[in-house]
Parts: C-alpha cells; sequence; structure tokens
C-alpha cells in the first residue's frame, strides 16, 4: 500500500489478499473497513453470538471496532478503542480477533466471502462544534436528570407560576421541591433573581422546603455571592453534552421523561 494514496479499495480480494491487507493496515494504524458475509462472536462485558450475514466491519485508527447490520445506525457490535488486533486464515475462513486488556473482551469476526475492502489514510485536524439550545438543555435533563443532581426526580416542565414559567420543576433525594432555571450562555445576576422569585412563588404554593438551582456553563462574575446570598445552587452544565444526550434519543418524544 503506498503512502501517498489516502484511500485503497479492493473489490472481491481473495481471503489471503484480504488477510495481508488487514495485517499491514492494523500493523500501520489505518482505519479500514471490510465488506462481506460474516459470523461474529463477542465475549467481555457479556456474550454474544451473531449468526452469519452480510454485514460491513470497521476499524478505526484508534483501535476502535464497528460492525454494522445493513439497517439503522447503531453497531450491532463495537468496541472501544485501544484493540490489539489477529489476523489469520484457516480453510476458508479469514478470521480477525479484536482484544481488549481492561477491560478484558474481544471480538471475533469470521469471513467467509469479502466483497469489498478500502483502507484509509485520513487527515481529519478539523475541530467539532456542536451547540445547543436551552430547549436541548432542558430536554437533555428531562431525559438524564442526574445530569443536574443523583436522586432527582421531575415532575414537570414549563410550569407556570405567578413571576412567569419553570423550565424544569422535581423533587430531589431528601423530598424537598426543586425549581430548576436553564441558561445556554453564563448566568447573571437577573437569572439568579429570577430562580428567586420563582422560588418564593413555589413555597407559597406547597407546603415543603422548596430549592432553586441555576444550570448553566457558568456563573457571571458577582452571580455566585448573590446566589449563595440568597441560598440558591449552581449545576455546572455543558450545553454541548445536552445536545449530545438529546441527538441520541431525538426519535423519543419530551413527555416520556418527566413523571
Amino acid at each position: 500500500m503506498p503512502d501517498d494514496r489516502p484511500i485503497f479499495v479492493y473489490e472481491y480480494p481473495s481471503l489471503e489478499v484480504a488477510a495481508e491487507t488487514v495485517k499491514a493496515a492494523t500493523s500501520e494504524r489505518r482505519a479500514f473497513i471490510v465488506v462481506g458475509n460474516c459470523w461474529v462472536e463477542y465475549r467481555g462485558r457479556a456474550s454474544s453470538t451473531l449468526k452469519k450475514g452480510e454485514r460491513i466491519f470497521i476499524v478505526k485508527e484508534d483501535g476502535s471496532v464497528l460492525i454494522h447490520r445493513s439497517k439503522g445506525y447503531e453497531p450491532v457490535n463495537w468496541q472501544p478503542s485501544g484493540s490489539i488486533f489477529y489476523t489469520s486464515i484457516k480453510g476458508n475462513v479469514l478470521t480477525v480477533k479484536a482484544v481488549r486488556r481492561a477491560p478484558r473482551e474481544s471480538i471475533v469476526i469470521n469471513f467467509d466471502k469479502v466483497y469489498l475492502l478500502t483502507v484509509l489514510n485520513l487527515i481529519d485536524e478539523g475541530e467539532f462544534c456542536l451547540y445547543a439550545s436551552e430547549e436541548d438543555m432542558q430536554k437533555a435533563i428531562l431525559i438524564q436528570p442526574e445530569i443536574v443532581e443523583e436522586g432527582l426526580k421531575l415532575i414537570t416542565y414549563e410550569k407556570k407560576v405567578e413571576p412567569g414559567f419553570i423550565d424544569v420543576y422535581g423533587v430531589d433525594k431528601k423530598g424537598r421541591m426543586v425549581v430548576i432555571e436553564i441558561k445556554r450562555k453564563t448566568a447573571g445576576k437577573d437569572a439568579v433573581l429570577q430562580l428567586a422569585r420563582y422560588v418564593d412563588s413555589v413555597k407559597g404554593i406547597v407546603n415543603r422546603e422548596t430549592r432553586g438551582i441555576i444550570v448553566a456553563p457558568q456563573l457571571a462574575k458577582g452571580a455566585q455571592k448573590l446566589l449563595v446570598t440568597l441560598g440558591l445552587d449552581f449545576k455546572q452544565l455543558d450545553p454541548r453534552k445536552c445536545a449530545e444526550i438529546v441527538r441520541k434519543t431525538e426519535t423519543r418524544k419530551l413527555e416520556d421523561f418527566y413523571l
């Protein structure tokens, strides 16, 4: 494989050619894709077997492994980065074994037919920017309340109170009511005062201890002191993390994630 070409494509290679190419790609830490008829065995976090079928086998430069079926965006088998690879041929079967040592786990992929083999030598230095709105942050909290704090149980969102609408409303693990105000950017004194008004309003409705939490990437200078003075809390949360949570569950309805 000459080094000056970013992509090498082999159509219907023999198992011998495929084996030598995969060995070279793994030794040189190149990504590669194999399309063919295969069956798979996994041992590690659990155990699984995948019977024969035509699938897409992907190995990336960092040693991560993905096996895709012809439908769906999620892999049917996968393994994180750091795998060590062993390639062999026995009879009419090409075997690629990917092993991780910590934790100990392995995927064994057996091919009896290879339709396409592509070796990639790509340069990717572009920065990835993921943006989220306050709505995305709200959705992420409804999907995974534990990103705010453990034991938080949600009751509703956009709850109407006299000063306005509470972004997220719930109960903490000690049974206290929780009012959450979300800000996508730096939360300032205005956001803290707004949250205080919501908390006071809820205290006038329920006969229970009530807390207030500002959820934002960071607090503005001076807001921390006001927050402490008013007895409110702050949870730092990256909007990009929220966007990723929402992306993974985008096919589900918002109402599915609160009590």
